[in-house]
């Protein structure tokens, strides 16, 4: 079953004692950022998969969620040249 963003949010945490408070998938100690890096750099989700193998489908999702909700906060000006 396909599943909402919210729920997909959940997955990601933010705790002071994991990786200094960077955002995190399941409190484990891989970065939301070290996953986005990863597929920017063409690693496939498959590949990210068999090379961690305690995340998820869900997890890669949940960090892509992640990012679309922040980019969708920032707001943007024009640069006046």
């Amino acid at each position: 079953m396909e599943k909402s963003p919210t729920e997909l949010l959940r997955r990601i945490t933010i705790d002071p004692e994991v990786l200094v408070g960077e955002p995190t998938i399941r409190g484990l100690r891989i970065s939301v950022e070290q996953i986005l890096r990863a597929l920017s750099a063409g690693i496939a989700k498959e590949e990210l998969l068999g090379d961690y193998p305690e995340l998820e489908d869900d997890d890669i999702r949940a960090v892509l969620s992640y990012a679309a909700e922040r980019v969708a906060e920032d707001q943007v000006f024009p640069i006046s040249s």
